[in-house]
């Protein structure tokens, strides 16, 4: 393998940074991968599907494809191994490979490794380095043993994100639903799906194999990644490249070098030359110098007579530039170590002795386990008077009361009242008697029961005065479609904004609804005059 080929930078990665480093490089050669993948993927799920319906489990193919990954999984990585050396491989030349590459290993992948979640890791080392038997075992510990753990959260990632896109393809349909059949909708693709048809069958293992086609090759890519970046730290492919860079340097700079040598022979002679005096101008200066002083270091001193003999020179400057020699970190590297070290303990007080002695042990035991008593008491205590308490406790609980909410709520929110049989009578008396609000509430309501029977719709539970405008829209004649419409506006006004109609527009809305819904009163309302008034 020519490392200095490699088109990613090498350097040392932490996990996740391998790992968007494999799905950079997928993302780059996607459509390297894509193409010999669907060309080897797409005839064997038709294949799959075929065989299924004719044994009559064509639940299966899913299964059978999902079970076959492994196998597919070699395509972008034969891409991926490939490009990263910047030699991507075409579709034919990955589709010829697929008949020998890393087939000797697809038995173990797809028996008793199947359900492994380290496979997009073990996959580059056993299909790249063609190891054998005890040999592949150690080097998969090798390489994989630091980076067990994200191996395994990248497949659970994976895995999850390959169930959220199937349920979405699945459930995409309901986006275009209006919402005035959502529910029934939603019904109807429910039995349908219990009832599994066949056509049902084949588009969930179409769909199963699209999702499968856009993540398993950032899947691959990503367990590359890693496989890299481990190989890089244990092998120090970035060193390696350092290297290989400064001897290319080196190597077409022959004369740098000469003088390069030529320099350093000559810095190494000139000390020589100018450290060797003649024996007469040694003389002296030993004869002058003063008494020796005490070495640092009786080690030190042994090994200078030892090498230099009785012909040392010693002066102030010379031990001075000695001491700061073994100073330097170099020569003496030094760390700092930080580690307990029990603090240092009086002698324990002896036991009060005499007479007075079992007063100084009670007091002990009292300072050690009193609060543990105390605690004791309390807690028997609270237990012994909770009937007393514990009622009183849960009647301030329920009597503990809501804050008013600020939408008035009726009455006949929580109760179904029936409607009076004198509708327009009932609504006149509630407004006349100040009760302009109830009065518009009963008409709205005896407005919502008749448009849905004419209209021959069923409304939700607790639908809202829109899901009443919408519905009112199947009303066979415009002008009932009109005046509920204004019922609604006038119901709103008064729910929500606190505005009554005046007496004239509460008169003219009730004869109107008279008209419109054939509301049978006492008081004259359903005469012809009503639809002028109207």
């Amino acid at each position: 393998m020519r490392i200095e080929d490699l088109t990613v930078a090498l350097r040392p990665r932490n996990p996740w940074e391998a790992v968007e480093l494999g799905t950079a490089l997928a993302r780059r050669h996607l459509g390297a991968v894509l193409r010999p993948w669907l060309a080897l993927s797409l005839p064997v799920l038709v294949l799959v599907n075929l065989l299924c319906w004719s044994l009559d489990v064509l639940w299966l193919a899913a299964l059978l494809m999902w079970w076959l990954k492994p196998l597919f999984d070699r395509v972008p990585l034969f891409v991926l191994s490939r490009a990263v050396f910047g030699q991507p491989p075409g579709a034919m030349a990955t589709l010829r490979a697929q008949f020998n590459w890393g087939l000797r290993w697809m038995p173990g992948y797809l028996v008793w490794r199947r359900l492994s979640p380290l496979r997009s890791l073990n996959l580059p080392i056993d299909l790249l380095e063609g190891s054998r038997g005890e040999q592949a075992s150690t080097r998969r510990s090798a390489l994989g043993a630091p980076v067990y753990g994200v191996a395994c959260l990248l497949t659970l990632v994976f895995l999850n994100f390959e169930a959220v896109l199937l349920a979405g393809l699945l459930s995409g349909a309901l986006i275009f639903v209006p919402n005035d059949v959502i529910v029934e909708t939603a019904a109807r693709m429910w039995n349908v799906f219990v009832s599994q048809p066949v056509w049902l069958q084949s588009l969930v293992n179409l769909a199963a194999w699209l999702v499968t086609t856009v993540l398993e090759p950032f899947y691959v890519g990503a367990g590359f990644g890693l496989y890299l970046s481990r190989r890089t730290q244990i092998e120090g492919w970035d060193i390696e490249m350092v290297l290989r860079r400064l001897r290319a340097r080196l190597a077409t700079a022959p004369v740098v070098l000469l003088a390069a040598l030529g320099l350093a022979i000559g810095t190494l002679a000139a000390p020589a030359v100018h450290a060797a005096p003649a024996p007469e101008e040694r003389a002296p200066v030993a004869a002058a110098a003063p008494a020796e002083p005490a070495a640092p270091r009786h080690h030190r001193e042994a090994t200078v007579q030892e090498v230099f003999g009785d012909e040392t020179v010693r002066d102030a400057g010379w031990e001075q530039a000695v001491k700061r020699a073994y100073e330097d970190p170099q020569v003496s590297p030094t760390r700092p170590v930080k580690q307990w070290v029990p603090r240092e303990q009086d002698a324990p007080p002896k036991p009060p002795s005499g007479d007075w002695a079992w007063l100084g042990k009670a007091m002990g035991l009292v300072g050690e386990y009193g609060m543990w008593v105390v605690f004791g008491v309390l807690a028997l205590a609270l237990l012994l008077t909770s009937p007393r308490w514990l009622r009183w406790m849960r009647g301030a609980v329920s009597r503990e009361g809501r804050e008013p909410s600020p939408v008035q709520v009726d009455a006949a929110a929580g109760e179904v009242v029936p409607l009076p049989a004198d509708l327009p009578a009932a609504a006149l008396r509630l407004w006349h008697e100040g009760r302009g609000r109830d009065a518009l509430a009963l008409m709205y309501r005896a407005s919502v029961e008749d448009m849905a029977r004419l209209a021959n719709v069923v409304l939700v539970p607790g639908a809202t005065e829109a899901h009443t405008l919408r519905a009112s829209r199947r009303l066979p004649r415009e002008h009932d479609r009109e005046v509920f419409a204004r019922a609604v506006r006038t119901w709103q006004t008064a729910a929500y904004a606190h505005g009554l109609p005046s007496a004239q527009e509460f008169d003219a809305l009730l004869r109107a609804l008279v008209h419109a819904f054939g509301w049978k009163t006492a008081t004259g309302l359903d005469a012809p005059a009503a639809e002028g008034t109207a």
